[in-house]
């Protein structure tokens, strides 16, 4: 294991006290055990408990980068430089390439300069919820106003009021009459009195692809339902940034080549509206990939034109991508439940042996459908119906797989430590006189925070613990690959989340999450091939100006970890949480670095 590479320094070694503690340290290290690597990620809280050798072998570990850490002096730490303005809207992974569509490619080396991505010149701090998701500022995001005149409907769904703000209007032309009149449109197809029970339909996730500005998603959000925008990567007029900016859920994501990193049977519905996608290419991987994340009982909504001619002869039959996709929609067990207008409704089956029943079974089904999606190549075969989460949308459970008493103990954790966080998050915690969780301060008002990242979510009972205090916070719960798998319980609770790899930047473009918080995420990514340094640059990239940072781990990670807080700027505070353990919260605040 490359310990160097925890925080990108190079330890110097002084004297043979330090060469010799520092390699008892490393045997200790990387003599193997049973312990499972994942076991640090899926840890509750509160409980903290560990075989005696594995205690060892994280002390080693801590006590190891301790003296690293005081054998190079806090003086030579210094702040990160600035990044220069071609940097502003820098998305790593997407940025590598002139090619604007180009795919995700994290297997580049990490540049040597290491810098804080600034924001704009005109940027200012997002308007509060809910005025702020009708209402942004334009220097906030990369786009123009010639961008809106040449963008055809785009125009329709905003207006420009002022030089510096777009507001949305979500009835003003986004499909056929409104938005409203849209979602109401598809719950008539479902058999349903209107889109108020999408959610007693089992419809509580939507992962809308190509989502525009994000009308749609805002009116889903109103009806307490889930949806996750997911777009390519633009360099300009980017929808993921728009409707991220506006505080709804979306991330950069495509599937042309690789899967969507999410695991199967994971949305009650996925809806295209114009999304330009060619369903019927490559031997129809696309459509099954959207089968594979689709749950039993799940809709497929797709709103394109009804014709599209299919070359130049006028004795050419005109065929649409709706007839396409309802053709290949009889391979896979789909029945098409609805038409209006524009708009078709495809059902998934909830009969998994209707694969075996077909009368085309010219697609097989995958061998092993418990691998993790992270960012796969698609596969020609259709995925999940051997999974134990084949469960009809209708008859949704959820703590699969948990044991109740664990599953309710870490709730009760979580909503006692929210109030904790949340007394923590004003500014009178960078005053002279740090508060301690339990005090009482002034409440700050519920809508200083839209967004959140739960960078280690476990179960996403942070999530479950905001939504019972009356919080209007979104959560992206984030699962690193290497923990326990626990997305599908997530997702099965109707929250957001995705699977991620904490060693390469997350797909997202800068500013775009109000706070930040993990939990002994930090101790687990200090034994992968990881930079905490890199990761803390990353945090600050995608934590908008005045954001918010919770991290609770160690005492040892997160003091170190409060010297990486300084080198990229934000203030912050170690709060002793006074319980007895060596459990310690950094509390960090980004600031606005103006020019």
């Amino acid at each position: 294991m490359k310990l160097a590479s925890v925080f990108g320094l190079r330890p110097r070694i002084s004297g043979l006290l330090f060469l010799i503690l520092g390699v008892i340290a490393l045997i200790t290290i990387l003599v193997p055990n049973s312990d499972d690597d994942s076991s640090s990620t899926t840890r509750g809280p509160p409980h903290n408990v560990y075989s005696n050798y594995g205690r060892i072998k994280e002390q080693a570990a801590i006590d190891y980068l301790d003296l690293r850490f005081f054998s190079l002096g806090v003086n030579r730490l210094k702040e990160f430089p600035l990044c220069g303005k071609e940097r502003e809207n820098y998305v790593p992974c997407y940025n590598v390439t002139e090619n604007v569509l180009a795919d995700r490619n994290c297997g580049f080396a990490r540049e040597e300069e290491r810098c804080i991505v600034r924001p704009p010149k005109d940027y200012k701090i997002p308007l509060r919820w809910p005025v702020g998701r009708d209402i942004i500022w334009t220097g906030n995001v990369k786009i123009t106003k010639d961008q809106f005149l040449s963008s055809g409907t785009m125009t329709k769904r905003l207006m420009l009021l002022e030089e510096n703000q777009i507001t949305f209007h979500s009835e003003d032309g986004l499909l056929f009459d409104g938005v409203k009149d849209y979602a109401f449109q598809i719950a008539e197809m479902i058999g349903l009195g209107s889109d108020a029970e999408f959610p007693q339909a089992g419809i509580r996730t939507v992962l809308d692809i190509g989502c525009g500005f994000g009308s749609f998603g805002a009116h889903l959000v109103s009806l307490k339902v889930m949806p996750i925008c997911i777009a390519e990567y633009e360099a300009t007029g980017s929808q993921v940034q728009l409707a991220l900016e506006r505080g709804l859920p979306a991330m950069i994501g495509n599937f042309f080549s690789k899967q969507l990193p999410y695991p199967a049977l994971s949305f009650d519905m996925v809806h295209c509206a114009q999304c330009e996608i060619t369903w019927d290419i490559k031997d129809a991987m696309l459509l099954l990939e959207v089968d594979r994340v689709l749950k039993p009982g799940g809709y497929f909504v797709l709103t394109s034109p009804t014709s599209k001619a299919q070359g130049n002869s006028p004795d050419t039959k005109k065929t649409s991508i709706s007839t396409r996709v309802d053709e290949l929609s009889k391979k896979i067990c789909w029945s098409l439940s609805g038409q209006q207008d524009e708009t078709f409704l495809w059902q998934k089956t909830t009969d998994s042996n209707c694969y075996s029943s077909r009368s085309e079974a010219s697609i097989p089904l995958c061998k092993d459908d418990d691998s993790v999606p992270y960012y796969q190549p698609l596969v020609p075969c259709i995925s999940g119906t051997k999974s134990k989460r084949w469960i009809p949308i209708q008859n949704r459970s959820t703590a699969n797989g948990i044991k109740p008493e664990e599953f309710d103990e870490d709730i009760q954790v979580w909503r006692s430590a929210l109030k904790n966080y949340w007394s923590l998050l004003t500014p009178l915690i960078f005053s002279d006189h740090p508060k301690r969780p339990g005090d009482e301060d002034p409440v700050p008002p519920f809508y200083m925070i839209r967004n959140a990242m739960d960078m280690n979510a476990r179960y996403g009972n942070l999530n479950h613990a905001l939504l019972k205090q009356g919080k209007s916070v979104w959560v992206m719960n984030v699962v690193p690959v290497k923990a326990r798998n626990t997305l599908p319980i997530i997702l099965d609770r109707g929250f957001a989340g995705v699977l991620h790899d904490w060693c390469e930047p997350f797909p997202t473009y800068p500013r775009t999450y109000d706070m930040l918080h993990a939990n002994e995420l930090l101790t687990h990514l200090s034994s992968e091939r990881c930079s905490l340094m890199d990761l803390f640059l990353e945090m600050d990239r995608i934590l908008r100006p005045e954001g918010w940072v919770v991290l609770s781990d160690k005492l040892g990670v997160i003091e170190m970890a409060r010297t990486l807080a300084a080198r990229v700027r934000w203030e912050a505070r170690v709060i002793d949480l006074q319980d007895g353990s060596d459990q310690r919260l950094l509390v960090c605040q980004k600031p606005f670095l103006k020019k």
